[in-house]
């Protein structure tokens, strides 16, 4: 029966070893969590198709479109990006894959 204590008392420090606390700790961690800003919506800017040095910056070396996570765009100027980027490939602006 003392064994069984035992399984019990080890379960219970395993499971403060995946509590809240400790991963607070971690080395390489933000200690604080910084949100992103919409350039858009803050510099009361349009997307603009023709723009491919703006366009550009939401776009990887592979041609694939950042995503909002990423960027800090809020949706709205996210599709915006989007349609933005698809158009200056229509038109070869932008690589659809890239180098």
């Amino acid at each position: 029966m003392s064994d069984k204590k035992d399984y019990k008392d080890e379960s219970a420090q395993s499971d403060d070893r995946f509590s809240g606390e400790d991963k607070e700790r971690r080395p390489g961690r933000p200690k604080f969590f910084r949100k992103k800003v919409c350039r858009f919506c803050v510099n009361r800017n349009e997307v603009d198709y023709k723009d491919v040095e703006i366009l550009g910056r939401y776009v990887t070396e592979r041609g694939k479109i950042l995503p909002a996570r990423i960027t800090g765009a809020c949706a709205r100027h996210q599709r915006a990006i989007a349609t933005g980027v698809k158009r200056a490939r229509h038109l070869a602006l932008l690589p659809f894959v890239g180098n």
